[in-house]
């Protein structure tokens, strides 16, 4: 397995991606190769010994597309970037799945330009994962890619979720939950509603109905179903309650499990390969646990998983 990392990806990159391939190397077997984009001096000097690891390698990747720039601009003026070029490897089948914490627009960009989206797939989405109070986590997409969606959309983003529960999460027939301002079939938005009596009569998924934003953290369901604006919401409300009760001197295992950096990162769900994307301050904890959730989506195969459903 071939594990690319974007080197330059991040606040504070290269230092805490360096830092966090280095933490990932020490866990993890020899039999996985992590693949590291980005000036080749910088990576030699922040690897050190870690640099002759038969179970290292570098791409020379002179270029970066920094947070500010416009993502479909830079994509396609700097073919050099890191970002440009781990699509390029994973395109080229030299990776088996890529990561960054670099610009989200321009990881969506080469998602959809350069992998493409799998045939029968309307739109992809970024999944995120939230901590169950009974343990363990649930999934929920889509977080942001798609702010407005129409209801078959959102019934692709239930299957793609249910696929991947089931299939890297280790999750038994989980349940599929529309997120929704009640339980009952008639309420929400015209769009949720609409949504509703798709899932009735879909027998790819196990759907279990309406949740509200009270069962989000409980254990209705395994996978939440909501639009890109809804969903991002609730996740950076998530990390904006951890972080106060941190600043409140409150410890609690569960609480913890709301920190961004137990995950890492998230994957991007209905296109032809395997890629997730990290929190753009992430620490070198959070690049290796990006990098252990890169690793279990692309042991799980997944990519070629949703390309069978969707094409068999």
């Amino acid at each position: 397995m071939v594990i690319a990392l974007d080197v330059l990806g991040g606040d504070f990159a290269p230092e805490a991606a360096l830092a966090g391939a280095k933490l990932f190397l020490d866990q993890q077997p020899a039999e996985v190769t992590l693949l590291l984009i980005g000036p080749e001096e910088v990576i030699l000097q922040g690897l050190g010994i870690y640099a002759q690891r038969e179970n290292v390698k570098i791409h020379h990747a002179p270029d970066q597309i920094g947070m500010g720039e416009h993502p479909t601009k830079a994509f396609r003026e700097k073919p050099q970037s890191t970002i440009a070029q781990g699509f390029s490897l994973l395109k080229q089948k030299a990776a088996d799945v890529f990561c960054s914490a670099g610009n989200t627009g321009a990881m969506l960009v080469g998602s959809m330009f350069t992998i493409h989206a799998v045939e029968g797939i309307i739109r992809p989405a970024i999944a995120s994962f939230v901590p169950r109070e009974a343990g363990g986590y649930g999934i929920i997409l889509d977080v942001g890619a798609n702010a407005d969606t129409k209801a078959d959309v959102l019934v692709q983003f239930g299957e793609m979720g249910s696929l991947y529960a089931e299939h890297v999460m280790g999750i038994s027939n989980p349940r599929v939950a529309l997120m929704n301002m009640g339980e009952e079939e008639q309420k929400g938005t015209l769009l949720t509603q609409s949504a509703h009596q798709l899932f009735k009569v879909n027998e790819r998924v196990n759907f279990i109905g309406n949740i509200e934003g009270r069962d989000v953290f409980n254990d209705k369901c395994d996978v939440i179903v909501c639009d890109g604006f809804v969903g991002n919401v609730i996740l950076k409300q998530a990390e904006s309650f951890y972080d106060l009760v941190k600043k409140r001197g409150f410890g609690d295992e569960f609480f913890e499990r709301f920190n961004y950096e137990q995950i890492g990162g998230s994957p991007i769900l209905g296109i032809n390969a395997n890629v997730v994307i990290g929190h753009g301050v992430s620490s070198p904890e959070a690049i290796k646990n990006m990098l252990n959730t890169s690793m279990h989506m692309a042991d799980s195969h997944f990519s070629d998983i949703l390309k069978k459903a969707y094409n068999e």
